[in-house]
């Protein structure tokens, strides 16, 4: 009998990434090119990102930069729209968008909760139903949500950044059995502290740094190309038979 090894080449599919200018929603739509797919970019301004554009296109891929700011439910089916009528499908997807301003829990004012739930929570439901259309139409698709570790542990100032995470956490079970009759698979990563842009001036800080490795048992931060493997994993045929899961980027961090 002809053994069949596992495939994680995601080639002639399409891929839609939401916040996808940089950090690791960069590392992620190259990542995700590098192993086949063609991407679509959710920007929060379409002119934003003309160098990943050229990186892509690269690599040989197809490349749709899109406005989509995932808070304005008007640009989300425009976005989508476009999507299939230049590449005819959407295979992929995957809610990076997000952000986590840190507020002590008695300073959290309405506009910061507000919109930390808009970016983290609403955006990544309205995005995920107007591409679930596509794909129960389609008969198949991945849907990757961006958790965190922070969804499972509590970080002292993050309380509504960690809540959203949680949420996340549990629409991607939700999903994951609703649109399991469609063939679509809903699964989320939950990374620890990521080396990116935006967190660099954070590892600066001798004294945070220190604390934050102690709390890492494979002692180092992650790299962005730490989360985009799990997520090509998780768009792969090879992780076929996985949904509803959430799979923990945290060097060992919540297992101690």
């Amino acid at each position: 009998m002809t053994a069949t090894f596992p495939s994680f080449c995601v080639t002639g599919t399409v891929a839609l990434v939401t916040g996808a200018a940089r950090g690791l929603g960069r590392s992620i739509a190259v990542a995700l090119a590098h192993a086949g797919a063609d991407i679509a970019l959710g920007l929060r301004e379409q002119s934003s990102a003309e160098d990943l554009v050229q990186e892509i296109r690269a690599l040989g891929r197809r490349v749709l930069p899109l406005q989509l700011e995932v808070t304005r439910l008007e640009q989300i089916q425009p976005a989508v729209d476009r999507i299939m009528s230049d590449f005819g499908r959407l295979d992929i997807l995957v809610n990076n968008a997000g952000i986590g301003p840190p507020n002590a829990a008695v300073a959290v004012t309405e506009e910061d909760f507000d919109r930390t739930l808009g970016v983290n929570l609403k955006g990544t439901f309205f995005v995920s139903q107007a591409v679930g259309k596509v794909m129960i139409a389609q008969g198949s698709g991945r849907i990757i949500n961006l958790s965190s570790q922070a969804g499972f542990i509590a970080l002292p100032g993050e309380s509504v950044y960690c809540m959203t995470k949680a949420g996340i956490a549990h629409l991607t079970k939700c999903l994951a059995v609703e649109w399991a009759p469609h063939n679509i698979l809903v699964n989320a990563v939950a990374p620890t502290f990521i080396r990116t842009p935006g967190t660099e001036k954070w590892l600066t800080d001798a004294v945070f740094a220190k604390d934050l490795l102690s709390r890492i048992p494979l002692g180092r931060v992650g790299e962005p190309m730490d989360v985009a493997g799990a997520v090509v994993f998780l768009a792969s045929p090879a992780a076929s038979m996985i949904t509803g899961t959430t799979l923990m980027i945290d060097g060992g961090w919540t297992a101690r």
